[in-house]
């Protein structure tokens, strides 16, 4: 045990020096801790040797990324994750998750047993493997060019629910195959039922850890406590939908996105919020660092028995089909640029999970070392050549960095936010009496001041940059739509109101919404309404 102790630490150290290099010379440190792993396994570095034994083993690096890292993964993905700007993405992030996926299984499957000569059912887990993307070099990519973080959002939805998805469909591929098929013509329907079965239990078991530990820290001020709730949340939800064979991966992240938008909104304190963050914002730097760094040391297993001819196949047959996937479901909305499309096609990389997946097949499964090569090849591809043409790609298409004057609105914007946040804290403490009269008014003065000049910066920003003013406009406009839709709904929740006119009312809120993101000037409200009576 002390002997693995100091082997895991090791590695963390290795890691966390890769990535502290990438990130002082600003490079993608996923990528660097790919090719670090692979130039590891690769040379005999002395000292290096057990390390390598221990973590290259199939059983260890499947445990570690599926038992351990995913939940971590997934946990701080989606309590990070606004459910406003998921609701915001909505339909690409949709459309790319749940039919771009079933597009990339169907077409990868039938393209892998057409090109490279394996069975269906080889065909069918090899495309199951490709369906989940990893977008985390992208992002990392993303953030340091400041590129539009709508474009980060419908690439991190996606790769949430596919994830999910793409287990669910390995799972039916690799172990219900022979049971579909000698069920004949019944055994779409027995596919089908499998499929929904795991989708939706994994959605219940979510929810319902998500509502009841979002519930338990209202009972609680106690932020290293609830940092532990958090831990059980994910950890527990993950375990539970798998012991009973439902989807631990969409339970997690169901699971994450109540207790990150509904339990924050109910039962956290500032502190809390942010200590419990800042918890999970080190846990997936650590889970990541060795995840990419475990991926290298275990793409080299494979080098030396490489058909180089069947892995260049394969990456070919997995470009074009998420290149099919992908154009052939969000070029229709009109909402994103032309552009956007390019990069979400070129950044779905595929990483830790396709791997992780792959080595859990049994050793008796027919073509599983032809499956392992392929995807430890396209892997390899995908984070090596992808994640480093991406970002010119990026600035080829024109999405250049951060304009100086938006990052100048985002300063202004920021600070403005904070301080009506402070100003409010101050209100409730005066209210409560912990706060004498003399200080909060200092206080509240000193903050007044400040707000009265950023908001005349913020005026004569918008002088200089209508476009500024145009764009906050329309996101302001889009979020009280939304608000107002969700008023609806409690109305017609507590009975308050006609099911006609609830029906109408909604009916206009979303012909609004459709023109707004269709680009038309949509107005508040008053003269829309008129002209609908």
């Amino acid at each position: 045990m002390e002997t693995q102790f100091e082997l895991v630490l090791l590695l963390l150290a290795i890691a966390a020096g890769i990535t502290a290099v990438a990130k002082k010379f600003k490079q993608p440190y996923p990528i660097a801790l790919v090719v670090i792993g692979v130039i590891i396994g690769i040379l005999p570095f002395s000292g290096l040797e057990e390390l390598k034994h221990t973590f290259a083993e199939d059983e260890i690096f499947h445990f570690a990324i599926i038992s351990i890292f995913l939940p971590t993964l997934l946990g701080e993905a989606t309590l990070n994750l606004p459910y406003s700007h998921l609701k915001q993405n909505k339909l690409p992030i949709l459309l790319l998750a749940v039919v771009g996926t079933m597009i990339t299984f169907v077409t990868a499957g039938w393209m892998t047993a057409m090109f490279l000569g394996l069975s269906i059912q080889a065909a069918l887990v090899f495309a199951a493997l490709m369906a989940p993307t990893d977008p985390i070099s992208v992002l990392s990519i993303f953030k340091s060019m400041g590129v539009n973080h709508r474009i980060s959002t419908v690439m991190e939805g996606e790769s949430l629910i596919n994830d999910g998805l793409a287990v669910v469909l390995f799972t039916i591929a690799a172990y219900q195959y022979d049971v579909i098929l000698s069920a004949g013509s019944a055994g779409i329907g027995i596919a089908l039922g499998e499929f929904l079965k795991v989708v939706l239990g994994g959605l219940l078991v979510g929810g319902a850890f998500g509502y009841f530990f979002s519930r338990l820290t209202t009972l609680f001020d106690d932020y290293p406590l609830e940092i532990v709730f958090s831990m059980l949340l994910f950890y527990g939800s993950f375990f539970v939908a798998e012991a009973f064979h439902v989807s631990g991966v969409i339970a997690v992240v169901v699971a994450g996105l109540i207790f990150g938008n509904y339990g924050k909104k109910v039962g956290m304190s500032p502190t809390t919020s942010l200590s419990i963050r800042t918890f999970w914002d080190v846990a997936s730097l650590v889970a990541n660092t060795l995840v990419f760094l475990l991926v290298g040391l275990e793409i080299t297993r494979m080098i030396d028995t490489v058909n180089w001819l069947q892995v260049l196949i394969a990456i070919g047959i997995v470009v074009v089909a998420r290149s099919i996937a992908v154009y052939s479901t969000v070029s229709f909305v009109r909402s994103l640029p032309k552009n956007w499309k390019h990069i979400f096609n070129w950044g779905g990389l595929k990483g830790s999970l396709s791997l992780a997946l792959a080595l859990s097949l049994p050793v008796e499964f027919e073509y599983r070392e032809e499956i392992l090569m392929l995807a430890f090849g396209v892997v390899f591809f995908s984070l090596i050549v992808q994640g480093l043409t991406i970002k010119p790609l990026v600035g080829f298409l024109g999405e250049k960095a951060t304009q100086k004057e938006q990052l100048e609105y985002d300063r202004i914007q920021s600070r403005i936010y904070r301080y009506h946040s402070g100003r409010k804290q101050l209100e409730k403490m005066a209210a409560e009496g912990t706060l004498s009269s003399i200080v909060y008014n200092r206080l509240v003065h000193q903050y007044d001041v400040e707000l009265k000049e950023l908001n005349e910066k913020l005026e004569s920003l918008y002088e200089q940059e209508p476009e500024l003013r145009k764009e906050t406009t329309a996101r302001a406009i889009r979020n009280a739509l939304y608000a107002e839709h969700e008023a609806l709904e409690e109305l017609e929740t507590r009975h308050l109101i006609s099911d006609q006119v609830t029906i109408e009312e909604k009916r206009f809120i979303r012909d609004l919404l459709e023109r707004e993101e269709m680009g038309e000037n949509v107005a508040l409200h008053s003269s829309g309404e008129k002209k609908k009576e």
